[in-house]
């Protein structure tokens, strides 16, 4: 049972990842590549991967190169499961 406190936080938070506009080519969807550090399982070593997410942009305010903040959601579309919560950084 919930009660009233427990409503307004949720239970699992919605994930948050920061990342780089790769395309805004699509009509209010972004590309974002969101660059990950994970220790590899058996060697140890650090090693970087790339995850492209496919972002919901309303506005259409994020340009290619922007740094962006991203926030998981409902599906929106077939690839969609991220909204754009706020760029963080313009490109230069």
């Amino acid at each position: 049972m919930t009660d009233s406190t427990n409503e307004t936080t949720r239970e699992n938070p919605r994930k948050v990842r920061e990342g780089i506009v790769l395309s805004n080519k699509m009509d209010s969807t972004l590309v974002v590549a969101v660059n990950e550090r994970v220790s590899h399982p058996r060697y140890g070593k650090t090693v970087q991967r790339t995850k492209k997410l496919y972002v919901h942009d309303e506005k259409g305010e994020a340009k290619i190169g922007d740094k962006v903040r991203v926030q998981e959601t409902r599906p929106l579309s077939k690839l969609k499961r991220w909204r754009l919560t706020e760029i963080v950084e313009r490109a230069r």
